[in-house]
């Protein structure tokens, strides 16, 4: 294994340990949870599987998470996949068929299941079986398969291109919305404990407010800057040093990285602020049109950085102040 693959190991492993394990230790999205509470307690009492769950919202924000909770809370295993990971009909139904009763899977990216393949989901999710066909030509044999009661957890970051029979088939649906600072302060305040760092209260909040409204980002910055802070001799982190660490990151004082202030400056420098379509934004950047759709353009029209039009993409005036054209506020640790 080379040393940057393990690195990426480490880096997912320790993502994983920073998890919660139970909707009690889940910090945020009250009314998911208090809709999957019920759900979840709904189940439990009929021993049965609990109902097919939609969840959808940016990246980064617990999809994944509380699709473990829920297994874990009904006490059963999970499978986890996704939909560019099933390739034909034959490899969903291969995986139904071999579920444990009450067993969750979890379908990441749901949206980019082919249509054969959401062919075979459609009875699964409705008549707990699958018709699958034997042979070819003339010779070929229907066969319909009994699947096992289960729970299939569905998580998409774009629920628009989620077709409308496959939607209808979820018996709940559950929106994930960005977290607040404090929310977003409280999680690292735990998850310094599990890191074994200490962190004081300002210098949580002030990473929570640079963190995009996301917990993986929120964790993954304050893994940054415990090294940093490590590498300086230093056993706390304090408001000053995460400051400090945070501009050695490029981490300016909105949570802007420096790719979202490049796309910014690009839109400005080459469309005057636009309007300019996504596929010409991408190709400058050197990223893919659903990258730019799924990672950036959320948080950049949540802090109104950026306005979508019928025309395109535009920068507002309040992102092109935040700009600032080489104003020394940008980089402010305050």
């Amino acid at each position: 294994m080379t040393k940057h693959a393990s690195n990426d190991v480490e880096e997912r492993s320790l993502e994983v340990s920073l998890r919660p394990a139970t909707l009690e230790e889940y910090i945020g999205q009250g009314e998911a949870k208090r809709s999957l509470t019920t759900l979840l307690q709904a189940a439990r009492e009929r021993g049965e599987a609990a109902d097919h769950l939609l969840l959808h919202g940016p990246p980064g924000l617990g999809k994944t998470t509380l699709a473990a909770i829920v297994a874990h809370e009904l006490g059963v295993q999970i499978r986890f996949t996704s939909g560019t990971a099933i390739d034909h009909g034959g490899d969903l139904a291969a995986i139904l068929t071999n579920l444990a009763p009450r067993q969750v899977l979890f379908i990441d990216e749901i949206h980019r299941l082919g249509r054969a393949v959401e062919e075979v989901l459609y009875p699964a999710m409705e008549d707990r079986s699958i018709d699958i066909v034997i042979g070819k030509g003339p010779s070929a044999q229907p066969l319909r398969l009994e699947v096992p009661p289960f729970t299939l957890i569905g998580a998409t970051t774009r629920i628009g291109m989620l077709s409308a029979p496959l939607r209808d088939r979820f018996g709940a649906s559950q929106r994930l919305d960005f977290y607040t600072d404090g929310e977003l302060a409280e999680i690292l305040q735990r998850s310094a404990g599990i890191l074994g760092v200490s962190i004081t209260e300002d210098a949580a909040s002030l990473i929570g407010a640079r963190s995009r409204g996301t917990p993986r980002i929120a964790n993954r910055l304050l893994r940054r800057v415990r090294d940093e802070v490590q590498v300086a001799g230093s056993t706390e982190i304090t408001r000053e040093r995460a400051a400090t660490a945070l501009a050695g990151l490029q981490i300016d004082d909105a949570g802007l990285d420096a790719t979202d202030r490049k796309l910014l400056q690009v839109m400005l420098d080459k469309f005057d602020g636009g309007p300019v379509g996504v596929a010409a934004m991408a190709a400058l950047l050197g990223e893919s049109p659903d990258t730019l759709e799924d990672v950036f353009e959320p948080y950049l029209l949540r802090v109104g950085f950026l306005d979508r039009t019928p025309q395109g993409r535009v920068v507002t005036e309040r992102g092109r102040a935040h700009l600032g054209r080489g104003s020394s506020s940008l980089w402010s640790g305050s």
